[in-house]
This record gives structure tokens, C-alpha cells and sequence, in this order.
């Protein structure tokens, strides 16, 4: 399976908010969407960064409620992991795991096409595990 197979699914909305746009907004923005990450983009269709509930708890840890006021760059990740719509799950689940990330926001052509999260990948996971346990079962019973 493919990272197309779930956007398919999920679909391709994703949330994003600007550089400029400050911590508290940020907050709210997950609250509202009910997500632990956005992508940072200063037109919605480029990836500039990432901004997760982890990065707000470290700043937050680090530096105090005064994060809050500060743009969302004082603590997004720049470096971000995507992955294209063509890349294997396993590959995916290979790279969450190595990196410790828990998001990786979908690119082509070097445009924003959807992201995946942690979640999304061990529901397909476990869909595909089902799929072959019952595939098994009914072999080895014959009541296929």
C-alpha cells in the first residue's frame, strides 16, 4: 500500500497556518481541528516547516507562557520529513519511527498534498493485518 491509498480514505485537507502567525493562535487552531500538528506555510501550498503539540510543550518547558505571543517560527521544526503520494507505508512507518516524527506532510511537485499521521498509517496497517488473518482462517478451515 501507498500513501495515496490513505489520502484517498482521509482525504487531502490539510491545516496550515503562516510563519507570522503567533503560538496562541497555533493552540487554538489544533484545539479547533482536533490535530496535533499543522504544517507552516506562507501560501498553503509550500511547506516552510512544521508546528506539533510536542514543539509548543518543549518551548513551553524551555521558555515559559511568554511563547505564547511569539510567531509560530520561534518553535516550529524546519526540517521536515515528507513523503511523496507514490512512498510505501512501510517505508513511511520506517521513517516515523527512525526520526521520531509523528506527522509528514505529503509533497508533488513540490507542492502540499495532504499528511499522514502515526495514526492514520497504523489504521491501514492494521486493515491490511486483518485482511490477512482472514484470508488465513478461512484457508485453514476451508471455508473459503
Amino acid at each position: 500500500m501507498r500513501i495515496s491509498d490513505i489520502l484517498r480514505g482521509k482525504g487531502n485537507q490539510v491545516v496550515t497556518v503562516t510563519p507570522e502567525s503567533k503560538v496562541r493562535h497555533l493552540l487554538a487552531i489544533l484545539a479547533e481541528h482536533r490535530i496535533g500538528a499543522v504544517v507552516v506555510s506562507r501560501d498553503g501550498t509550500t511547506v516552510d516547516g512544521i508546528a506539533s503539540e510536542r514543539d509548543i510543550v518543549q518551548a513551553l518547558a524551555r521558555r515559559g507562557a511568554a511563547v505564547l505571543s511569539e510567531p509560530v517560527t520561534a518553535i516550529y521544526t524546519a526540517e521536515v520529513h515528507t513523503v511523496t503520494p507514490q512512498t510505501e507505508i512501510e517505508e513511511v512507518m520506517r521513517m516515523m519511527t527512525e526520526r521520531r516524527v509523528r506527522h509528514a506532510p505529503v509533497v508533488a511537485d513540490g507542492r502540499l498534498q495532504g499528511i499522514v499521521s502515526i495514526g492514520d498509517v497504523v489504521k491501514i496497517r492494521l486493515g491490511e493485518l486483518e485482511t490477512e488473518r482472514t484470508a488465513l482462517t478461512e484457508y485453514i478451515t476451508g471455508t473459503r
